[in-house]
């Protein structure tokens, strides 16, 4: 945590999910300069206000504006070291329906991100990332692969010393915005637990962990490296049972834009990713600033892949049912 010791940070999305988690955590186990709050819902920032006041001895600050507005951003930007970029239209379904927007928040957003902090003299940028981005079946997922895309190679565009970017890729966040598991819980009050297909599995994750990898990823980034954690899979019928052991189950199908399994790294990603204790690295070849090898990283063997259904690490109907609970 001390690589943001003395830093002004700030992080797009701020209000979301993970930038509430990331907020509470900083400010325990750091000493940031300032933390500024980077997003376009004002009562969102309204109620974050008063779990994080802005006072004057408070390192907190909070900016209304949309990753959209490049000018906006550029304001913001002044006098930042560190960008956590977590804006993001996120929703299958509804980017499905609005894709022009999504990418407009998603591929727009991304490169204003880029172009805003080589102008203001960022050094550090970390994109959050999904693991949709793997092979994408839907809109989210195309718009998050350009996302990352972007953020790799906006690299080439940062002078010598100046900004540099790159990208953490994790799976399912237990309990976000949008997440299965509220909808499962309301689905228990109601009766009927519906799934889509029970043959689904996904990577799962509680959002300290999230916050905890960004944090990580943050210290040891060089540039051009997109990060993927080590993490457990999950069965969605396991969830189903740990939620509403219960309750009846209807199975409705899969939606469009949905897969079976999920990945975080792909049999090609994989020719140029290595591998640390905690998690996979994927590096860009072509890093004059830094070199074609990152530190103490391995080389993966041939056909490896990262996927939710072929992984080592499970979580089972008790360690589900206990992150649901704490979540």
């Amino acid at each position: 945590m001390t690589s943001l010791d003395g830093s002004t940070i700030l992080v797009t999305g701020g209000t979301g999910s993970f930038g509430r988690k990331f907020t509470e955590i900083v400010l325990k186990t750091a000493a940031p300069r300032k933390l500024i709050i980077f997003s376009r819902d004002e009562m969102k920032q309204h109620e974050m206000r008063k779990d994080y006041p802005d006072t004057s001895d408070s390192p907190m600050r909070y900016f209304i504006g949309d990753v959209r507005d490049l000018d906006r951003l550029r304001r913001a930007m002044q006098g930042v070291d560190v960008v956590v970029h977590a804006a993001a239209l996120k929703q299958v379904p509804s980017c499905e329906y609005n894709p022009f927007e999504a990418v407009k928040t998603n591929v727009v957003g991304a490169q204003n991100v880029i172009e805003a902090a080589i102008d203001a003299g960022v050094k550090r940028v970390l994109a959050i990332s999904t693991d949709k981005a793997v092979s994408p079946v839907n809109i989210y997922g195309a718009t998050k692969l350009c996302a990352e895309k972007l953020f790799v190679h906006g690299n080439s565009y940062s002078r010598e010393g100046g900004a540099r970017f790159a990208c953490c890729r994790y799976g399912n966040v237990v309990s976000s915005r949008g997440s299965v598991v509220p909808a499962f819980f309301e689905q228990q009050r109601n009766g009927c637990i519906t799934l889509t297909d029970p043959r689904m599995t996904r990577f799962w994750l509680t959002l300290q962990q999230g916050v905890e990898f960004v944090i990580r990823c943050l210290g040891v980034l060089q540039g051009g490296e997109v990060f993927i954690p080590k993490i457990p899979s999950m069965r969605i019928t396991d969830l189903a049972r740990a939620i509403a052991p219960h309750t009846p189950v209807k199975i409705v199908g899969i939606r469009p834009g949905e897969k079976i399994h999920e990945s975080l790294l792909s049999e090609d990603e994989a020719r140029d990713a290595v591998e640390l204790d905690n998690m996979y690295v994927i590096v860009w070849r072509d890093r004059p600033w830094a070199g074609p090898d990152f530190p103490g990283g391995r080389p993966l063997p041939a056909g490896f892949r990262y996927t939710s259904d072929t992984n080592s690490a499970w979580l089972s109907v008790g360690d589900l049912r206990a992150l649901v609970v704490d979540a």
